[in-house]
């Protein structure tokens, strides 16, 4: 899929952008009217990260908030990291 999270399932979002024109009535105008409300887009803030998914690294694109969250679980950078690992889960 394309612009989705791959934790979250955050994805595009629609919506309308309003301007508004006129002074307060607050301020002695006559209020604020909206003058031009269009179509517009709300996207999420997609990282491309490695991840471990079923024991592999994986390339996935993860929102900002799930890697803030704890939910994107990252590789070890180094290989001694896994020897280490192995022995551990030999033990």
């Amino acid at each position: 899929m394309g612009a989705t999270c791959y934790f979250t399932g955050k994805k595009t979002g629609r919506g309308m952008k309003r301007t508004w024109r006129g002074q307060a009535v607050a301020k002695g105008g006559f209020g604020l009217k909206p003058t031009g409300i269009t179509r517009r887009t709300f996207k999420p803030n997609l990282q491309k990260v490695t991840a471990v998914i079923d024991g592999t690294a994986t390339r996935v694109r993860a929102s900002a908030k799930a890697i803030k969250q704890g939910l994107v679980v990252k590789p070890l950078k180094r290989k001694y990291g896994y020897t280490r690992q192995q022995k551990a889960a030999a033990n």
